[in-house]
């Protein structure tokens, strides 16, 4: 339970892999990059997630290897702090409170306890000015450390990726517009070198990257013309000279030399990693085909691998510019969602567009691009102006059966083309599979549709701007997983030549809801029109019922700036609010709901139920722009929180995309503890990923360890046993030798499995001494005769005690065969 649940919008899950240069290890086994508001330690070898490092508060702006210590990396981040993390174990080692938004960080090995971080000018986020600063790291045995020692190095210079040490750290260079400028430590001064716009056709001059040369005196910058300009004495200004490359036909994005300096790595929008011989500028090496435009160059200390970082967040690692060895593919975000958000409900994978006429199954749960699913089945060609098919609308049945994607493509001076397909899911390839394609489903634009949640049937309904809406029904005699199965229309709808814009159906699936403009419909699954409901004016945005206890309302947004419930079994307004929703959104696990409204060029959010007046939870501001797409997906583990503010959070979690593209969700103070004590807690060895049959064959051993160990759940003997007194307190001069007693003392620490086997397993017990059992008693027959008595009485009855049960007289038959030997010999003795 937690006692003040602090509600923080943070990264988490899908969270750009691409964002800053990633750093390989010096043993080249691990790759290290900055996701959201952490950073991710991946295996070069199996692309699986190691660690987690998690820690700073805001988003993670830089990663560098620490020069002293090949095992620890920093990290800077927007929060004003960098971190000394072991990547090994996942462990913080030490924060350093910096108190500016940190851009990003750079250091050398000449330069021993000093990082050089990029900071805005005014200590403002919104600042456009940035400055490279160098921060003095004080030496405390305090994990958390203030280093407000600070030097400033160089003004005016990029916030990333435009700056890079030289020759045994002698120099930095930065390139930011036009300029060059080049900082010498030892005389403290600065060179700055110039390039004219160009006046030529297609001449952009302008600076993109910059990298120096290792072991000598050269800078390499690209250029937005697709240039490469090798820079040399630069230590004077007059004299400075430079040569031109020439390959890309776009911008250079990013230029890395070797760690010998033998090669020049360069990378642009082409795809293609170049690899130029330094002595020899005309020679070249290629590979191209890797995918996104190439973003980022990384290259491990040794030389032996490299790494690229594309613009659809992914990172191939590559072996010596030879073959691609592994990829490591993040959440695809292109220019814009139009599937949007949906949960698969059968491996609750996020599922949207992802790369062109696919869509892309991604667990958050593993922050791991599960697959691809093909839906264009075409080949795509990069080329502007050309029209493809594009996925724009998906959805899945309740049960993860089925899914249901529209595809369409408009042609200059001809008509849209569009394609309802329906994917059955097969369970031996673990995917969906075509099972129907309808061309042409209707004669306008598809604007939403959605599966009714009936179990006694599987129907999908489709709306369109023709004025239609259309039932697709699932014959009744048709096997999902069967190649007969079949779709059909089953009816077509509409109401007073209206177009209508959205439709839901309710949790039963007994109600269908349509929007015709200003007008909403409900419908029955017998396609008859039961009731009309009108609002205000304004055509009907969104539409959604509510779940569980408040099932009876249904609530819808309004293009002017209206949201409506209505009560369905009155068939009345219940209550309406001025605000303008740009996305309602309902929690399928809860009656919560979420509304983002749009305010001052910012979205707010309000959760609330349809049947209580006052939201249950409210944050202003919570981004920039419009929140166009959103999803609520079902923990793995329910959270406990007895804040009335925070129990939304319980069985769901809501994940937005804002428009930048950034995938962010709401986490807790409880949530964040958790994830950090499980970060924690999980210690592995650094070779080993941690995968999901990882872990099922962790607790399996553990589980094997637990029944095969004796000393887990063994009894313990009595500490005062007078047997063991009398062998260790008598003299050893009186006591028999060690052999002759070691079977007898080994024998007395053995402890009888009887009552476990009686306990478990009572029947073959009884079958197995069945004999011994008639042989004992006529045994003790034979002793009751003996003393005189009748054969008829009982043992209790002739010595006036109670009873023996049957594990007794076993025990006394034991001990009666018992061989006591040993005991006369002693006595002899």
């Amino acid at each position: 339970m937690v006692a003040h649940a602090e509600i923080r919008v943070v990264h988490r899950g899908g969270s750009k892999i691409n964002f800053r240069e990633p750093v390989i290890t010096n043993d080249s086994r691990f790759l290290l990059c900055a996701s959201g508001e952490s950073v991710k330690v991946y295996s070069s070898s199996s692309e699986e997630c190691v660690h987690d490092l998690q820690g700073h508060t805001d988003l993670v702006s830089g990663i560098v290897r620490n020069p002293s210590n090949h095992l620890q990396v920093y990290s800077c981040s927007a929060d004003g702090t960098v971190r000394l993390w072991d990547f090994t174990d996942g462990i913080l080692i030490k924060t350093f409170i910096i108190g500016y938004p940190i851009y990003s960080i750079y250091v050398s090995e000449n330069h021993g306890g000093v990082v050089f971080v990029v900071v805005p000018m005014a200590n403002d986020k919104s600042s456009e000015l940035f400055q490279l600063v160098a921060v003095h790291l004080p030496r405390s045995e305090d994990q958390e450390v203030e280093a407000r020692e600070l030097s400033a190095v160089l003004c005016d210079v990029r916030p990333s990726g435009a700056a890079s040490f030289g020759r045994e750290g002698e120099y930095i260079a930065a390139a930011k517009g036009l300029q060059l400028e080049v900082f010498f430590f030892k005389k403290q001064k600065s060179y700055r070198f110039f390039l004219k716009p160009g006046n030529k056709k297609w001449a952009k001059n302008a600076f993109t990257c910059v990298s120096c040369h290792p072991k000598e005196d050269c800078i390499a910058t690209g250029h937005e013309d697709g240039k490469i300009r090798l820079w040399r004495n630069f230590n004077q200004k007059k004299e400075y000279t430079y040569s031109t490359l020439h390959w890309h036909h776009g911008a250079v994005n990013t230029l890395q030399f070797t760690p010998e300096g033998t090669n020049l790595l360069s990378g642009g929008i082409e795809s293609v990693l170049v690899q130029w011989r330094y002595t020899q500028e005309t020679q070249m090496d290629f590979l191209p085909r890797l995918g996104g435009a190439i973003t980022h160059i990384a290259v491990s200390p040794d030389g032996s691998l490299f790494c690229t970082s594309h613009s659809d967040n992914k990172i191939t690692i590559i072996q010596s510019c030879v073959k691609v060895s592994a990829v490591i593919q993040g959440l695809v975000k292109g220019e814009g969602v139009r599937t949007n958000l949906m949960i698969d409900p059968r491996s609750k994978a996020l599922v949207l567009n992802g790369k062109p006429g696919h869509l892309q199954f991604y667990s958050l749960h593993r922050d791991k691009l599960l697959y691809n699913l093909d839906i264009v089945q075409q080949e795509y060609i990069h080329e502007e102006g050309l029209d493809q098919f594009e996925v724009v609308r998906a959805a899945f049945d309740t049960r993860g059966d089925w899914l249901a994607t529209v595809e369409e493509r408009t042609q200059k001076g001809s008509e849209l083309e569009i394609n309802l397909k329906m994917w059955a899911y097969d369970e031996k390839t673990q995917s969906f599979v075509l099972n129907t394609t309808v061309t042409a489903p209707h004669d306008d634009q598809i604007t939403a549709m959605c599966f009714s949640p009936s179990p006694e049937t599987t129907m999908l309904v489709t709306i369109s701007f023709d004025g239609h809406f259309k039932a697709w029904l699932l014959a009744d005699n048709s096997d999902t997983t069967a190649e007969g199965a079949s779709w059909s229309c089953d009816f077509v709808g509409g109401y007073h030549l209206l177009k209508p814009g959205c439709c839901c159906f309710s949790a039963d699936g007994s109600l269908l809801a349509v929007g015709f403009q200003e007008v909403v419909t409900v419908w029955s699954p017998s396609w008859e029109l039961l009731t009309t409901l009108s609002q205000p004016p304004g055509a009907i945005r969104d539409l959604c019922f509510g779940r569980l206890s408040c099932s009876k309302y249904l609530l819808g947004t309004s293009t002017k700036n209206q949201l409506c419930c209505w009560n369905l079994l009155t068939c009345s307004l219940e209550w309406s609010t001025p605000v303008d929703v740009s996305l309602l959104q309902a929690d399928p696990l809860s009656e919560n709901m979420a509304a983002f409204c749009s305010q001052s060029g910012c979205s707010d959010l309000f959760v609330f139920k349809p049947s209580e007046p006052l939201p249950l939870y409210s944050q202003r501001a919570l981004c920039t722009g419009k929140v166009q797409h959103a999803v609520f997906a079902p923990r793995d583990q329910m959270l406990e929180s007895c804040e009335e503010h925070a129990q939304w959070l319980n069985r769901s979690q809501l994940y937005f995309l804002t428009q930048h593209m950034d995938l962010m969700t709401f986490s807790t103070k409880s949530e964040e503890d958790r994830l950090l004590a499980s970060s924690k807690r999980l210690m592995v060895d650094d070779s080993v990923a941690v995968t999901p049959f990882y872990l099922l064959l962790g607790k399996h051993r553990q589980q094997q360890e637990a029944l095969t160990n004796p000393m887990a759940e063994r009894i313990q003997l009595p500490q005062g046993s007078i047997a063991i007194k009398e062998l260790l307190y008598t003299p050893a001069h009186v006591l028999p030798s060690a052999s002759f007693l070691c079977s007898m003392f080994v024998r007395s620490l053995l402890i009888s499995s009887s009552p476990a086997r009686e306990e478990k397993e009572p029947v073959e017990e009884e079958m197995e001494s069945e004999e011994e059992d008639s042989e004992g008693e006529a045994e003790l027959r034979d002793a009751r005769q003996d003393l005189g008595g009748s054969a008829a009485w009982g043992p209790g009855e002739e010595l006036g005690a109670p009873a023996l049960t049957k594990a007794q007289e076993r025990e006394l038959r034991r001990v009666k065969h018992f061989d006591h030997s040993w005991l006369s010999s002693l006595l002899e003795c």
